[in-house]
């Protein structure tokens, strides 16, 4: 029963996807927003909610390792495996708006977060700075999307195709709402599972929250990413993490520190080792983003996902009886970030008289 619940959560994760790129793409450029900020606010919000209900309901019992564990792991995941995934599928084309305002506004709010979780915990006051940091965030990217309505309504979004007549809005609606609803379900059967596996390993609640409730909660993520990119809308590809990772930490951790009865707890590991991963995650984005002349290769997506097996390895092993050697820690970081480096030179020459791509200066 318990893989019968995995398949089918993936199952209603994939139609789900489907039917939320289709119906808030078409949603959106009908009011005259882009597809970026489509995939910056509703895409990437409402693939988000697992990770909310998922948060709040861990804080609401007193769970709240697995609250943050699963925002930080989370934008672990949606980093380095969905972008990873997505520039294996098709090399992307990232957007100069991504490089110069929400790139540099994840990794600002990420440092943020480690400087909120420095004593140990997240204070009501410092949650409701980030709620209410998501809630102008939004407002400003819609506000400001709307000023480009003309060369919205030029451009194609997954599944809203020019047609003659144009789809009723209770039909795109419909789409949202259906498509919202079996993400939810998807990812609460998958996370069900998967939880019930891993604690038959003995994993941490923490190490859960890390790797599988993030994961699980992260796949409605993955599913619209890989998804608008095999569509060619990569622009939704892209911001839809981008804009999830900015939610995850202003909108859920800033929900759950509000509802929760006591103040949101932060372990040691945590503001020692996976905060600083997403910030370095998050930073990674720039060079890598701009160094391609705004191309990520699918050779950079590919060290992505190596870089990501390489933090969950560390995470299981640190979780056992014996713990991780630090020889572990001490090579990952002596081979990866001197690799980083190497990438990102060697595709800024490789690519340095090669044109922007016109999709990327939008």
């Amino acid at each position: 029963m318990t893989i019968l619940m995995l398949v089918a959560g993936l199952i209603l994760l994939v139609v789900g996807a489907e039917g939320l790129v289709r119906g808030a793409s078409r949603i959106a450029l009908s009011a005259g927003i882009s597809p970026l900020v489509v995939g910056l606010t509703i895409v990437a919000f409402g693939t988000s909610s697992p990770e909310t209900a998922v948060s709040v309901s861990a804080v609401r019992r007193g769970a709240s390792d697995i609250a943050i564990g699963n925002v930080v792991g989370s934008n672990i995941f949606n980093i380095l495996l969905i972008v990873g995934v997505c520039a294996l599928v098709l090399p992307l084309v990232i957007s100069w708006r991504l490089v110069r305002l929400e790139v540099p506004l994840m990794i600002g709010m990420s440092v943020l977060l480690w400087v909120f979780a420095s004593d140990g915990e997240l204070d009501r006051w410092e949650a409701a700075i980030l709620f209410a940091g998501v809630v102008g965030y939004t407002v400003w990217a819609i506000r400001a999307s709307r000023k480009e309505s003309a060369a919205a309504q030029k451009t194609s979004a997954p599944g809203a195709e020019p047609q003659a007549t144009p789809s009723p809005w209770y039909v795109n609606i419909a789409y949202v709402v259906g498509g919202l609803v079996l993400l939810v379900a998807g990812s609460n059967w998958m996370v069900d599972s998967a939880v019930e596996i891993a604690e038959n390993f003995g994993l941490s609640e923490l190490v859960i929250g890390l790797t599988i409730v993030a994961a699980g909660t992260s796949l409605p993520e993955l599913a619209t990413s890989v998804l608008a990119t095999i569509k060619g809308e990569r622009d939704i590809a892209v911001g839809n993490v981008v804009g999830s990772n900015i939610f995850n930490v202003l909108g859920v951790l800033g929900l759950s520190g509000l509802v929760g009865q006591n103040e949101l707890k932060a372990p040691s590991f945590v503001q020692n080792v996976d905060i600083p991963v997403m910030i370095l995650v998050a930073a990674i984005c720039l060079p890598i983003f701009f160094s391609g002349r705004n191309l990520m290769h699918r050779y950079e997506g590919f060290g992505f996902i190596v870089a990501y097996l390489i933090y969950v390895v560390y995470l299981v092993w640190n979780s056992s009886d014996s713990g991780a050697p630090g020889w572990y820690a001490t090579i990952a970081w002596l081979v990866l970030a001197p690799l980083a480096v190497v990438v990102v030179l060697v595709t800024a020459w490789r690519d340095r008289h090669r044109p922007i791509p016109e999709e990327a200066l939008r």
